[in-house]
């Protein structure tokens, strides 16, 4: 299957996620944490890198995103921006790193965007932390706010179930949206929630949405890299589309390796010097 041919090869910024949305071109975005995957990514024509605190999950196994820290995002984060030169790239702030008060949350906003180099930060949350994000909007720094499902408030939910299924908490979810829209947040993640509300806020509000378990009324998807590609396939929600089978590839091609250095084989005349 060939790739998606880009036309447009200028750099993404949070002004065009605005003239896409505009438009209606869908905004593609997939998640990367070092150098040599975001330069793959970004030359085969994503409009969108995240750094994710997933990399907590994919990077080093733990079972939540809480642990990972503001000095390892800024590392993560500086890698990928080094193998980027046109997707927009997100870096999210870490658990911790925000909710202990209006001023801690830009200290640390203004030092991940000098030390990382990225073009803007998501933020998990909503009204609870307005004022927080006001403040890092106001000292200059794109903001995608996250909705729904948000994995650093895992052990609050208790559930990586659905949200926002029930009416209140579907109501607050929309508040919450256009309250965060309203304030000049460049873009608007839901995470897990139904298809027909997603659809909704996506109507509502004037920053395009991207969605991961959110159906396809979102102005844009997300996936993790490493679940899109097959690296990783014992976490399997419905929300998932495998595009490849990398980590049986891999497997093969490792076992190959040591196979024929074993064998003697490797290296061979040609090979050596």
């Amino acid at each position: 299957m060939a790739g998606y041919l880009v036309n447009d090869e200028r750099k993404v910024t949070s002004h065009r996620f605005f003239e896409m949305k505009e438009r209606g071109e869908k905004i593609s975005m997939l998640t990367a944490y070092d150098y040599t995957t975001a330069s793959l990514l970004d030359k085969s024509g994503v409009d969108s890198i995240l750094i994710g605190d997933s990399a907590s999950n994919v990077m080093v196994g733990n079972k939540t995103t809480l642990p990972m820290t503001v000095e390892q995002m800024i590392y993560h984060a500086r890698a990928v921006v080094n193998g980027v030169k046109r997707a927009f790239v997100v870096c999210d702030m870490p658990f911790g790193s925000y909710q202990t008060g209006v001023e801690n949350g830009v200290q640390n906003a203004i030092r991940i965007m000098k030390e990382s180099g990225c073009d803007a930060l998501k933020i998990e949350g909503g009204v609870e932390i307005f004022d927080t994000v006001k403040r890092i909007l106001d000292s200059g720094i794109p903001v995608v706010a996250h909705l729904g499902l948000t994995p650093q408030s895992i052990n609050k939910f208790g559930t990586y179930a659905v949200r926002a299924k029930d009416k209140a908490e579907a109501d607050k979810l929309m508040s919450d949206a256009i309250a965060m829209s309203e304030i000049g947040c460049c873009g608007i993640t839901l995470e897990k929630i139904p298809a027909a509300l997603a659809r909704e806020v996506t109507k509502a509000v004037k920053c395009p949405t991207i969605g991961i378990g959110a159906g396809n009324g979102c102005d844009g998807q997300v996936l993790v890299y490493a679940d899109m590609l097959g690296l990783t396939q014992d976490f399997s929600p419905r929300f998932i589309r495998r595009y490849a089978d990398l980590k049986n590839i891999i497997i093969e091609a490792v076992g190959q390796y040591v196979g024929d250095v074993k064998a003697g084989s490797f290296p061979n005349e040609q090979e050596s010097y």
